[in-house]
């Protein structure tokens, strides 16, 4: 019998018992007694996402997410369990590559993705019987599924390839020849992806296919992207879209329209018409309004997502959240059709928060995360029906798990993880705020100690930087930082000026200054803040980072030679040529930089750090995807280069196969982690001058 299945329906009586025998517990066995997170253990860890109601609120199915061992990847299967926790049971056992599950609009039938047959599609379960099937023979991976409201349509999203003629017509080879490959010829602008390489031109639109299995019929055409999230109209007769259908599309940036395309002929018409982008359609119940998340344009590296209402009859749009400081995002609508859902970061956690049509905003539920097994970023979301809110609920000590608010109560029904971690020492997560050192700006900060920490003790840190820049990390759940701290560092990490989370002003304080001596400020001061407290070795100080946070680590350590030793995975090192290079081209050059580089030179070389590749002295290990897109494996062999043209010691770790996202495979997350610390433990107690 599965254990998930006998936890859950034992575990409301077995209490008694067990607090019976707590005292006895708690002198017999302590946490410390147990190991430390190992890092073999990152192969056991499970997290749930995508949790989805009932329509009668009954019960939740969910993607319960896990890694793989022996093939090294990961694994999604479709679990469903009740509201009250008394059953924990799979939907699916087959590949374990099935995602986006869908509830028909009766709760009789479920929708979801599905690579049991080899290639992404659509399958359907009838819930009463337990069967399954596979609607769908699709050539390229479907996206953005949604019902139909009378049941008998599935739409969705998918990639049409579009036909292109060569420049020059290839000659034909002599029978038995052997001649080079075929040339490969770009004229598209957004011809590359990370983690996809160069692509054939394809464009995005919207199909539509019978619930019960059929063909699948395009209803969009042209050379734009369509994309969902989809929303129907009440009577299925028309799916609502989002895109940018200008003639320069390749070449702007945050500019998209609502549109319907309807299920009889494709007929598109335009519903909205504003300056900025409108995405995410959602239809209120009584079919009168339409949400949509709405991001102003303009030439800035933040700009806050608003909740929008368009009045379908009026056409009059109103603009719900603009009293919020911040992204309110995953909008959903509430049963009666008055007020809205949605997920709001703040300082550092995720809300689930409820607006109503008049404004007032109160919190549904907090402790919104989990979901991001590597480091501790924001993330998570929630689904709602008949009254019960479903969320992944992540805690410092957990990832994920599945919870449930119903009749403002909370419970937790499932414990992924209690079988692993239960008999782990783990690091604890302290919070620290602070003002840094450039403007007396408050920054806010978490640091791990290892298991086994006494404060009477110094002991080696490591500074973390987060990506983005305009991402948060807070107080969650990390494998990455477990690990460092079990190697007995205080691990320390902010949300340092630009990051999300903390308003508008807050996250523009990085416009145009990306890295700068400002950040570089939040971070030296958070590090003599922990100092201060008395537990941190100031000589044996250590930095490291990914993405922007690699690029922060590598401009770090060309102002200061404080650290021992860095680490700066997948850092950009020379916006001049990352941006001509990198698959964000476009959206990065209009937001973030005041200009393209050839206008800008002078500003653009300011903010690389192989500007101040002269004065570094640190040792520093780089460690890139060699199929990075977004952040070159050039980048990172210009810096690696400069470094030992200058004798500094370095060392370049290249990750073949891997691209921006190199922890994506769990051994990849173990092989970074590795390389930091054996890169650290060579240059504890290194002697060198200080700044």
């Amino acid at each position: 019998m599965d254990t998930d299945f006998k936890r859950f329906t034992g575990w409301k009586y077995a209490l008694p018992a067990i607090a019976l025998f707590l005292p006895w517990c708690a002198v017999a066995e302590t946490e410390e007694q147990y190991p430390p997170f190992d890092a073999m253990d990152v192969f056991e860890l499970e997290w749930a996402s995508d949790p989805r109601v009932s329509p009668d609120g009954q019960s939740i199915v969910y993607v319960r997410r896990s890694f793989e061992i022996m093939s090294d990847t990961g694994r999604a299967d479709l679990w469903e369990v009740s509201v009250d926790g008394d059953f924990h049971r799979p939907l699916s056992a087959g590949s374990g590559r099935s995602t986006s599950p869908r509830w028909s609009p009766d709760g009789t039938k479920l929708a979801f993705f599905s690579r049991d047959t080899g290639s992404s599609q659509i399958h359907v379960r009838w819930m009463d019987t337990r069967h399954t099937t596979v609607i769908s023979k699709l050539q390229q991976s479907p996206s953005d599924l949604a019902w139909s409201p009378d049941g008998q349509w599935l739409a969705f999203t998918m990639e049409v390839k579009k036909k292109t003629k060569p420049i020059a017509k290839r000659r034909t080879a002599p029978e038995g020849a052997r001649w080079a490959d075929a040339p490969v010829t770009v004229t598209t602008t957004r011809y590359q992806y990370d983690g996809r390489g160069i692509v054939d031109p394809a464009h995005r639109h919207v199909f539509v296919i019978p619930a019960e299995g059929g063909i699948a019929r395009q209803l969009t055409e042209g050379d734009f992207n369509h994309f969902g999230k989809l929303a129907w109209t009440p009577d299925s007769t028309e799916i609502f879209f989002s895109a940018d259908r200008s003639e320069d599309w390749e070449l702007s940036s945050d500019e998209a329209d609502i549109y319907a395309v309807a299920l009889a002929n494709g007929r598109i018409r335009q519903v909205s018409d504003f300056p900025g982008a409108e995405r995410n359609p959602v239809m209120a119940p009584n079919g009168k309004t339409l949400a949509f998340s709405y991001e102003q344009r303009r030439p800035l590296a933040f700009t806050p997502n608003r909740i929008a209402l368009l009045d379908l009859q009026t056409q009059g749009m109103t603009i719900l959240s603009d009293n919020l400081d911040g992204d309110a995002n995953n909008i959903l609508w509430a049963e009666d059709s008055k007020s809205l859902y949605f997920s709001f970061d703040e300082r550092g956690m995720r809300h689930i928060r409820k607006i109503t049509r008049s404004k007032v905003v109160t919190t549904v539920a907090d402790d919104v995360g989990g979901t991001t097994i590597g480091r501790p970023y924001l993330s998570g979301g929630f689904h709602r029906a008949n009254g019960v809110t479903a969320f992944t609920q992540g805690r410092q000590h957990r990832p994920s798990d599945v919870a449930i608010v119903k009749n403002k109560r909370l419970e937790v029904v499932t414990a992924l993880n209690d079988d692993l971690l239960d008999y782990r020492a783990l690091g604890k997560v302290t919070e620290v705020t602070y003002q840094s050192s450039f403007d007396g700006q408050e920054i806010q900060g978490w640091y791990v100690t290892p298991p086994d920490f006494d404060p009477s003790k110094k002991y080696p840190l490591i500074l973390e930087i987060h990506g983005g820049p305009h991402l948060a990390y807070g107080p969650h759940f990390s494998a990455e930082l477990q690990l460092m701290a079990a190697a007995g560092y205080v691990v320390f990490y902010n949300n340092y000026r630009g990051s999300l989370s903390y308003g508008e002003d807050f996250a523009l304080l990085l416009q145009y200054k990306y890295s700068s001596v400002e950040d570089f400020a939040d971070h030296m001061s958070g590090i003599d803040a922990l100092i201060e407290k008395g537990f941190v070795d100031k000589d044996n100080l250590f930095i490291a980072g990914g993405s922007a946070g690699g690029i922060a680590t590598a401009y770090a350590v060309g102002l200061t030679d404080r650290f021992n030793a860095a680490v700066a995975a997948k850092p950009v090192i020379n916006w001049i040529s990352k941006t001509l290079t990198a698959d964000s081209m476009v959206g990065q050059i209009y937001h973030q930089f005041p200009g393209p580089p050839w206008e800008h030179f002078e500003h653009y070389w300011k903010r690389s750090p192989l500007s101040l590749v002269g004065n570094v002295v640190t040792p520093t290990l780089l460690l890139t995807g060699e199929e990075d897109r977004r952040t070159p494996m050039s980048e990172t062999e210009q810096f690696y280069q400069a470094l030992r043209l200058r004798g500094v010691d370095s060392a370049m770790v290249r990750l073949p196969g891997a691209s921006h996202g190199i922890a994506s495979k769990p051994s990849r997350l173990i092989t970074k982690v590795d390389h930091i610390l054996a890169w650290f433990e060579r240059y504890k107690g290194r002697q060198s001058t200080r700044n």
